[in-house]
């Protein structure tokens, strides 16, 4: 299973670079974790629901077909470590590859909520989006860390 992560936005801090690499080298090969960054479309050319069409249509064309897309959002489900961990269990099973978006400044648009199979907050705090990339690769690696029953993570 391939896991990526499916995110609006370009030129991000070294730190954020550094932080998911070094996550994602983490990561072991049947569950291999891979980043995508979207262009953003600039702000201040359209309108918002013109701005999230064009976001969108850049993610879609991101996705491989058959990918479970799992959208994050701040009004999505929110799970401590060890459901997310089961979560990832579950998916691992199936052997599908995962797809984790996270959205722009102004989010995701709505077909690609619906679309997800899942909506996940990472926190009920609002969150940069560089930051959002390194706190879900960290939970990524944690969740693995469980499943495998590493000492990483300390209930």
């Amino acid at each position: 299973m391939k896991l990526s992560v499916v995110a609006v936005g370009n030129k991000m801090p070294a730190w954020v670079c550094a932080a998911f690499a070094e996550y994602a080298k983490r990561m072991p090969n049947e569950a291999a974790l891979a980043l995508t960054e979207i262009r953003p479309e600039p702000r201040g050319a359209k309108p918002v629901p013109r701005l999230l069409e064009a976001e969108r249509d850049r993610i879609e064309a991101a996705l491989s077909p058959g990918v479970r897309v799992v959208a994050l959002d701040e009004r999505g489900a929110q799970l401590d470590s060890i459901r997310f961990a089961e979560l990832l269990g579950d998916w691992m099973q199936d052997g599908r590859d995962v797809a984790f978006l996270i959205g722009g400044p102004d989010g995701l648009h709505r077909s690609l909520k619906d679309r997800a199979e899942r909506q996940l907050a990472l926190s009920s705090f609002t969150l940069p989006h560089g930051l959002a990339r390194v706190v879900l690769a960290e939970q990524l690696y944690r969740a693995l860390s469980i499943l495998r029953h590493h000492p990483y993570h300390r209930a």
